[in-house]
Formats: C-alpha cells, sequence, structure tokens
C-alpha cells in the first residue's frame, strides 16, 4: 500500500513527520509533495529521510515534467492524503485550481483523497470553508472534522488538524474499505 502525502502550509505541518513515521511503521509506503508555504515549517529533507523517498516541491522540476511526474504522482499510489489541508487549500481544491505541484496532483489524480484540515477556528467555522468543505465531499474527497483544542494562534475551538494516529486509523479504514 502506497500513499501520497500532500504537505499544506501552516504550523501543523510539523506534524506531518509524525504522520510519515507512523504510516511508514505500519507499512505504509509514502511519498511525499509540500507546498511552498508547507517548506516555511517542514524542510523537503526532514520529510525525505523520514519517507525514504524524493519529496516533490516544484511543478517546474523539468526532468520529472518532461515525463509528466504530476500525472505519475497522481497514479502511482492508492491514496492521496492531504494533511494539514488548510484553508487556502481546501478552496483551491474544490474551485479546481492546478497553480502548483500538489494542487495539479490533485486535478489529476484518479484515486481516493483523504484531507485532514488545519486552521484557526474562525477560519473553519467561515461560510466559505464550510461550502468548500461541503464541495469536497460532494465530490467524494473524504474531509475529516478538524480536532477541538488550544490552537497556535491563542485562540480555542475546532481547526487542529487531527492526531497524525486518528489520521492514520483514516488512512488504513480508506486504503482497506
Amino acid at each position: 500500500m502506497k500513499i501520497l502525502l500532500i504537505v499544506g502550509g501552516g504550523i501543523a505541518a510539523y506534524k506531518a513527520c509524525e504522520l510519515v513515521r507512523l504510516a511508514r511503521k505500519a507499512n505504509i509506503g509514502v511519498r511525499c509533495v509540500m507546498t511552498a508555504a508547507a517548506q516555511h515549517f517542514v524542510t523537503p529533507m526532514t520529510l525525505a529521510a523520514l519517507s525514504e523517498q524524493q519529496v516533490f516541491t516544484s511543478l517546474w522540476d523539468l526532468k520529472d515534467e518532461a515525463e509528466m511526474g504530476h500525472i505519475q504522482l497522481s497514479r502511482e499510489a492508492d491514496l492521496i492524503v492531504v494533511a494539514p489541508a488548510t484553508a487556502d487549500l481546501m478552496a483551491k481544491m474544490a474551485a479546481g485550481i492546478a497553480d502548483d505541484l500538489a494542487t495539479t496532483v490533485l486535478l489529476a489524480t484518479d484515486k481516493r483523497v483523504l484531507a485532514a484540515p488545519a486552521m484557526n477556528v474562525r477560519m473553519w467555522q467561515h461560510p466559505a470553508t464550510q461550502r468548500n468543505v461541503a464541495t469536497l465531499r460532494g465530490d467524494g474527497v473524504t474531509v475529516m472534522d478538524p480536532d477541538e483544542g488550544p490552537m497556535a494562534c491563542g485562540e480555542y475551538g475546532p481547526g487542529r488538524l487531527p492526531e497524525p494516529e486518528a489520521i492514520l486509523s483514516a488512512i488504513q479504514w480508506a486504503l482497506t474499505g
């Protein structure tokens, strides 16, 4: 079993490292794509070391794109996981925007997609985000409910990235269910 983990930009990106470690421990192969924003929180080198795979960060890598790498990445995994799925990334997914490697892979895939949201409570509760979540779910994307608790910004409420163990359980269910 193999997943493609798309890491969105947000403070919760650091939990992607633990998710990769747990998935590998559960004998799930992991390849990673990182958004530009994600790279401000976690380095590609960290995820490459944990996944033991090359990490992809740009649609414009000429070698990979000469081979249509974004199409290959979208097809070779059994499941695509977006964690953290930021408000921005989910809005792009819902609108069908493909302006970087992560969103292009998402638009090109014919595989199941699991999104684990992470954002400020007010962003999560905003009508636009709720519309985007409804659109994604209507399109067949499994969108996990975020955890509730204290946030890095000092607020409290729903919007926290589900714990890596919970995301792993959702991955295992999606791969076998």
